[in-house]
C-alpha cells in the first residue's frame, strides 16, 4: 500500500474499516523499522535518526453517551476529545473491533485514526525470534541509542488504570487502560517469565502457587488432547510446544515448539478454544511479589476473568485439612500494592465470580445443603509477605487476624484480587487449607504428600469447572460495574 494513503488520518463509521486502516498503519510502520534495523545490523551508516510511530485511534463528542445500559464500558465518560495508540492488531484486532463498534454505536459520531505522536520502540519491533544481542558489538549497541527510538518509561506507566493520569492542557483524554508501548512492555515480559508467546494466552486465567497443580493440568491437559470429543482444540507448554487435539492436524508454527533446558521462573500452560475462551495456567511460585508482577502483564491481555487456586493456612479450629476457602474479602498485609491501591481502597466481591466458584464445588464434590458448607468456608483472607508470620513475637499478626475475622492467611491472593480490581478484570479466590499452624497442625512431609495427592485434582476440576461457567455468561454479566468509576476509559 502506497505509503502516502496509509500515514493520513482517515474518518470511519465502520469498525472494520477502521480496523483495517490502523493495521496498514501498524504493519507499514514495523516492516520499515526492521527494514532499517537490519540495515543497521549489516553495518550500514546512516545519516539521520530513524522513527516510525504507532497508529492511534480518536473520537471526538460533545454529547453524553446514549450507551447500552447493560455495558459497563464502550462509551466515553462525557464530552471532549479522547485517543489511545494501538499495537498488535494481529493479536487484539477482535478486541480493537469490539471497542470500536460499541463506540460507534454509543456516541454516533465518526472514529478517526491515524499516525500519533508515539514512537514504537525498536525493540518493540522485533520478531519473536530475533535476538541482537550476539550480533552487536558494545560500540554499535551504543550507537542504536542514537538512531532509534527506546521504550519510555513515561509512555508506559500506570498513571490511567491508577486513576493519576491528568492529560495536559489541551492534550485528549485516554480512550484505554494502556498505551501501544505498556502493552508491547507486557507483552515482552509475558514471553520472557512464562515462556510462552502471547498469542498463546486465553481469556480465562488460573493462577497457583503450588507445581502440583501445573502438574495435574498437563495431565488432564493431554487426557483432552487425546479425546477427539475435547472442545479443545490445542494444548501449549512452555518454549511454545504445541499438541493438537487427535484428529486436527498440525498449522504452520507448530514444529518453532522446543521445550527449553530449565522451566522459565513462572510458566504457563494454555489449554486453547478456537474463541480464545479456553484455560491458560500459571505457576506464579510463591510470594505477593510474583503476583503483582505476572498480573500486571497479563492485565494487557483483558481477560475475562481471572482466579487464584493455591494453598493457605486455616485459621479457625473447626476447618479440616482440605476444606475450601471462598475469599469474600481480604487483609493486605502483603504491601506490593500499597501505592497504586491504597489501602482504603475496598477490594469487593463480585457476585457472578462468587457464585460460579461456589456451583463448582457442588459440583465437582457432590455436596450440598449443609454437607456443602461443612468443606466450604466463604470468609475473609489475609495476605501476608512474610512467609515466616507464625515466628514473630506473640500476640502479633494473629490479633489483627482475629480483629479482621479472618478465616485464612496465603501471601497471594490479595495481589491477584487487588489488581484485578486495579486493572478492570473480573478475579476471584479459592483455597484449600493445607496447615493450621495456630493450632498445632503444620505440614510434615509424609502428611503433605498425602494431602497433594487427595486434594489437588479436586481443586483443579472445580477451577476448570468455575471457569465452564463463567464462560456462559454474557459480558454485561461478569465485567461488573464495581470495577468501574465515574470516568472512565471507554475500552473495556
Amino acid at each position: 500500500m502506497d505509503r502516502k494513503t496509509t500515514t493520513a488520518t482517515q474518518t470511519f463509521t465502520d469498525a472494520q474499516a477502521a480496523l483495517d486502516h490502523a493495521s496498514a498503519l501498524y504493519d507499514d510502520g514495523i516492516r520499515r523499522l526492521r527494514k532499517a534495523l537490519q540495515a543497521f545490523i549489516s553495518g550500514r551508516q546512516f545519516h539521520s535518526r530513524v522513527r516510525e510511530v504507532y497508529p492511534c485511534v480518536r473520537v471526538r463528542t460533545q454529547t453524553v453517551a446514549r450507551s447500552d445500559s447493560r455495558l459497563s464500558y464502550g462509551f466515553v465518560a462525557g464530552p471532549g476529545v479522547y485517543e489511545t495508540t494501538l499495537t498488535r492488531p494481529d493479536l487484539f484486532g477482535d478486541y480493537f473491533r469490539e471497542q470500536f463498534a460499541l463506540l460507534l454505536r454509543n456516541h454516533r459520531v465518526a472514529l478517526e485514526v491515524g499516525p500519533s505522536t508515539q514512537p514504537i520502540p525498536v525493540h518493540f519491533s522485533l520478531a519473536d525470534t530475533d535476538h541482537l544481542e550476539g550480533s552487536l558489538s558494545a560500540e554499535r549497541r551504543v550507537l542504536m541509542r542514537d538512531l532509534f527510538d527506546l521504550p519510555d518509561l513515561a509512555a508506559m506507566d500506570d498513571g490511567i488504570a491508577n486513576g493519576t493520569h491528568e492529560p495536559g492542557e489541551g492534550q485528549p483524554q485516554p480512550l484505554s487502560l494502556f498505551t501501544a508501548q505498556r502493552v508491547d512492555y507486557s507483552l515482552h515480559r509475558l514471553r520472557h517469565y512464562t515462556g510462552t508467546a502471547p498469542e498463546h494466552f486465553q481469556n480465562f486465567v488460573l493462577f497457583t502457587n503450588y507445581q502440583f497443580y501445573i502438574d495435574e493440568f498437563i495431565r488432564l491437559g493431554r487426557e483432552q488432547m487425546a479425546s477427539k470429543k475435547s472442545d479443545y482444540v490445542a494444548f501449549v507448554e512452555p518454549g511454545n510446544v504445541v499438541t493438537r487435539r487427535a484428529g486436527i492436524k498440525a498449522l504452520p508454527g507448530d514444529e518453532l515448539g522446543i521445550s527449553p533446558d530449565r522451566l522459565p521462573q513462572m510458566p504457563a500452560y494454555h489449554l486453547l478454544r478456537p474463541d480464545r475462551s479456553g484455560i491458560t495456567m500459571v505457576n506464579i511460585g510463591v510470594g505477593p511479589a510474583n503476583a503483582k508482577n505476572i498480573s500486571d502483564h497479563v492485565a494487557v491481555l483483558r481477560p475475562h476473568a481471572w482466579l487464584m487456586l493455591g494453598h493457605c493456612a486455616g485459621l479457625r479450629n473447626t476447618q479440616q485439612l482440605g476444606d475450601y476457602v471462598l475469599a469474600h474479602g481480604y487483609v493486605r498485609e502483603d504491601h506490593v500494592l500499597d501505592e497504586e491501591l491504597p489501602l482504603w481502597v475496598p477490594i469487593p466481591p463480585l457476585a457472578e465470580i462468587q457464585q460460579a466458584l461456589e456451583q463448582a464445588v457442588a459440583d465437582v464434590t457432590q455436596l450440598k445443603g449443609f454437607e456443602l458448607k461443612r468443606v466450604l468456608r466463604t470468609g475473609t483472607v489475609a495476605s501476608t509477605d512474610n512467609r515466616n508470620w507464625e515466628l514473630l513475637p506473640h500476640p502479633g499478626p494473629e490479633r489483627r487476624f482475629s480483629q479482621s475475622r479472618a478465616i485464612a492467611v496465603d501471601m497471594e491472593s490479595a495481589a491477584i484480587s487487588a489488581n484485578g480490581f486495579r486493572f478492570r478484570v473480573p478475579y476471584g479466590t479459592l483455597l484449600c487449607v493445607s496447615d493450621k499452624p495456630l493450632h498445632g497442625e503444620i505440614k510434615l512431609p509424609g502428611m503433605a504428600n498425602h494431602f497433594y495427592r487427595e486434594r489437588v485434582d479436586q481443586h483443579l476440576r472445580i477451577g476448570m469447572r468455575a471457569v465452564e461457567l463463567l464462560r456462559h455468561l454474557r459480558l454485561d454479566q461478569l465485567h461488573s460495574r464495581k470495577l468501574r468509576s465515574f470516568a472512565e476509559v471507554a475500552f473495556q
